[in-house]
């Protein structure tokens, strides 16, 4: 059986990506950069979103409600992960795609356009809940059918393409971090909570239905096109009664990454501004760095991941990130070394993880229930490890006194993952495999 590890490098196949391969995997990737835009803008602007829903509360309980929210957000995603790939197991990962990524879009013009508590009172409280959840819902199915479709239409590059996803999806978080720059840039303080963060959110839903119309030409993947006739009826059952350990090792294994984005770039902009009083320009610079700088190193490792065991370079990352967390958070409270510098550095810390993660749980899953099984152990563990970030953080921050507090949940993630990565050779080597 072949496996990723095995599995020809491009030096050694001579295989390259062709500009049809290209324009797959570019459309493939629209979807998740939209999702991480999405998830960005609304860590940017929580603080002022807490104000617009939560008004009836004080500062501190309004930003903790606004990623309350941001949570609940991620409680659907896990059973529309669930839906999406059991329709993209039975009949196809195009038609998931077309659906999903027009509902997001919607749903994401929907949320910048909501009228405030102090207009409509509890009813745009609960109506912006309502599309939260039904942004989850399809986000669930978006990025782990992208890395489905990458590694089905290139499995013999996987770590590589897997990587160019991972690049679009920070280009999607830098395209956020610009928008908070812009609106900064162009409007006068007083203007930002009125309508600021919503220009954010409808310019991220207009891209979405540019990204619907662009997906249309998407064909499906070859992979599942040889055995359509062979998909699984019932991939649910099949998933849970014959790869629930590969389930569990991909939730596991993506803690890391799930925690990072959740600390890094949802809570990070409200926190370097609210609690530790950098000056906001500075902190989204420093955050557009660790984007660049996370983007970058994300492909140089997937490139990597193709050549040695992905489940080395995972190790390696998570014991940094395990060891660097709090030393880091410390250095933020202690203003001990410059922002840009520690950014630099944090971008550089997640490329190991974030690198490798989605090709790891993509070769735990057969082609029959690979959909199904990369959208459980994805949603689980983002719903679980990123989307509760923002809220937990604040919370020990609140709890403990100490501003330093949200390096301890980095910490328990990144041991999780850690941990992990021992029995990862066992579980791997299905991409490319009879499905």
């Amino acid at each position: 059986m072949p496996t990723l590890e095995s599995t020809p490098a491009l030096g050694a196949s001579g295989e390259r990506l062709t500009a049809s391969q290209w324009r797959l995997l570019v459309l493939a990737s629209l979807g998740g950069a939209l999702e991480f835009y999405d998830f960005v803008v609304y860590g940017v602007f929580a603080q002022f979103i807490g104000a617009a829903f939560f008004s009836m509360l004080n500062p501190m309980m309004s930003l903790v409600m606004s990623f309350a929210v941001f949570a609940i957000g991620y409680l659907s995603r896990p059973i529309g992960g669930m839906v999406l790939s059991w329709f993209g197991d039975r009949y196809g990962r195009r038609r998931v795609f077309i659906v999903s990524v027009i509902v997001v879009s919607l749903s994401t013009i929907g949320m910048g356009l909501v009228p405030t508590y102090a207009s409509w009172g509890l009813t745009a409280t609960f109506t912006m809940i309502g599309l939260r959840l039904i942004q989850g819902f399809c986000l669930g199915g978006e990025l782990p059918g992208s890395i489905t479709y990458v590694v089905e239409t290139v499995p013999r590059r996987a770590g590589f393409v897997c990587g160019i996803v991972f690049f679009f999806v920070n280009s999607g978080v830098l395209l956020a971090a610009s928008m908070n720059l812009f609106v900064h840039a162009v409007l006068t303080p007083a203007a930002i909570p009125v309508y600021g963060w919503r220009i954010a959110f409808v310019f991220g839903g207009l891209i979405g239905l540019l990204g619907f119309w662009l997906r249309r030409k998407l064909e499906e993947t070859p992979e599942f096109a040889h055995m359509k006739h062979l998909a699984s009826k019932h991939p649910f059952a099949e998933l849970w009664r014959e790869h629930w350990r590969a389930v569990l090792a991909g939730v596991l294994t993506t803690a890391a990454t799930a925690g990072y984005n959740g600390l890094l770039f949802a809570h990070m902009p409200a926190y370097l501004d609210k609690v530790l009083h950098y000056d906001p320009h500075a902190a989204a610079v420093g955050q557009n760095v660790a984007l660049a700088t996370a983007s970058i190193g994300i492909l140089i490792v997937g490139y990597i991941g193709d050549r040695v065991p992905r489940r080395y370079l995972m190790r390696a990352g998570a014991l940094i990130l395990a060891v660097l967390a709090l030393p880091f958070y410390s250095a933020l409270v202690a203003r001990s070394i410059d922002l840009i510098l520690l950014m630099f550095l944090a971008g550089l810390g997640a490329a190991l993880v974030s690198g490798t993660f989605a090709c790891i749980i993509a070769d735990m899953f057969p082609t029959r229930v690979r959909f199904s099984g990369v959208a459980i152990a994805f949603n689980l563990s983002f719903t679980l490890f990123s989307g509760t970030a923002p809220l937990i953080g604040t919370w020990l921050i609140s709890r403990t006194g100490t501003p330093v507090a949200p390096a301890w949940f980095m910490m328990a993630c990144a041991l999780l993952t850690f941990l992990a990565t021992f029995p990862l050779k066992a579980l791997s080597g299905k991409i490319g495999a009879a499905g």
